[in-house]
């Protein structure tokens, strides 16, 4: 197996990018099991695209001792700044059953076929291109993963709107007398 897991379009706006003495993460939950719990992918090796508003702008890889996702994505914080908003990212390290990567393979030997239909998936996945109406062939054991906009960073803005809607709504309902029919 060449990929084994990824995660599409997810925000860079949702990502705790650490301050001093905090570490940042990438986290997310597996699409097809949502008990798998909360996973960082903060060290995931592999390769990852950088998107503004889903246009595509940037693509590179990471992997071995010196270079991660996270740190790489946090470099282009800087190097790229204001000019992305999303990343996907398509990972060669397995999750295991105590939510870490496994250690990095020096050599893998997947099929020839299977290392195709990774590439293909990939960039079908990342490229969209409008005349591939089926997706990629990702076959057994490889799984998606969906972001979780990790804690440290406080509500969104959407989410404030609505409830402070909500409250204004209860106030107003709790202050206003109400017509009657006779009136």
């Amino acid at each position: 197996m060449l990929i084994h897991n990824y995660g599409m379009f997810w925000l860079e706006a949702n990502v705790f990018w650490g301050r001093p003495k905090r570490e940042g993460s990438l986290l997310g939950y597996c699409e097809n099991d949502k008990k798998s719990g909360n996973i960082d992918f903060r060290e995931q090796s592999g390769i990852y695209a950088l998107y503004a508003n889903y246009e595509l702008i940037y693509a590179g890889q990471v992997g071995g001792k010196d270079q991660k996702l996270f740190d790489r994505l946090k470099q282009h914080r800087k190097d790229l700044a204001g000019r992305w908003n999303m990343f996907s990212w398509f990972g060669t390290r397995k999750v295991l059953e105590d939510k870490s990567l496994k250690a990095e393979k020096i050599a893998a030997h997947p099929s020839h076929k299977m290392v195709l239909d990774h590439l293909e998936a990939v960039l079908i996945a990342v490229a969209e291109p409008r005349l591939n109406r089926q997706g990629g062939k990702w076959g057994e054991g490889v799984d998606q993963y969906l972001q979780i906009r990790d804690v440290r960073l406080g509500c969104e803005m959407e989410a404030l709107v609505k409830e402070m809607h909500a409250d204004m709504k209860t106030f107003i309902n709790q202050k206003l007398p109400r017509k009657t029919a006779s009136a």
